[in-house]
């Protein structure tokens, strides 16, 4: 693993997600395995389910900024969040998504249209060079509890490859970061995600 391999990672959700604590567990994991780490949040309207958007960028970078354009690698936390983070993307970039749809009220409401995964998933291949939905939702209800589904994207992003550190790192900081009663849960989930890449 090259702990020195820039990469600027942009992480996009819906409030109450659990996304802002999945970009602070991906920062910690990143420290233990020695890469240089900095993070920013951009927190939107959190509490009213709005949009979330996170930063975390790897290896030496000095300032949290990340313009349109220059993201390496995207996490979605919800595939309309995945399809409204496009933008942050560069051309040839990758992107992990939760293929698990949370309607924006708009959608509730019928006031908008909520897009085909299909339809998003062809939108996101004409940016990106390698394209991941994964059920996170239902995987994470699957281990144990729905919040989990954010281990499992995180755990395929690290068992990927794409990362400087892989999935085992991960666990580490598992242990180490999480109350005792959501690690089994959290470990179960890991195994979902890191399937994904064996």
């Amino acid at each position: 693993m090259d702990a020195t391999k820039k990469l600027r990672i942009y992480f996009t959700g819906v409030g109450g997600q659990g996304s802002l604590t999945a970009t602070a567990l991906l920062a910690r994991t990143a420290l233990h395995a020695g890469v240089d780490v900095v993070a920013g949040e951009v927190h939107g309207m959190a509490q009213r389910g709005g949009v979330v958007e996170s930063v975390l960028l790897l290896g030496g970078w000095r300032s949290p900024k990340l313009e349109p354009g220059e993201a390496d690698l995207m996490l979605g936390f919800e595939p309309l969040e995945t399809l409204r983070g496009l933008p942050y993307l560069r051309k040839g970039g990758q992107v992990f998504s939760s293929s698990d749809a949370m309607p924006p009220v708009s959608v509730s409401m019928g006031k908008a249209q909520y897009p085909s995964l299909d339809d998003i998933k062809a939108r996101v291949e004409k940016v990106a060079s390698q394209v991941h939905f994964l059920p996170c939702r239902e995987l994470g209800l699957k281990a144990g509890a729905m919040q989990a589904g954010n281990t499992v994207l995180l755990a395929a992003v690290c068992a990927s490859g794409v990362l400087p550190f892989g999935v085992d790192v991960f666990e580490e900081s598992l242990r180490l970061y999480l109350p005792a009663k959501l690690l089994d849960v959290n470990l179960r989930a890991l195994e979902y995600g890191r399937s994904f890449f064996e």
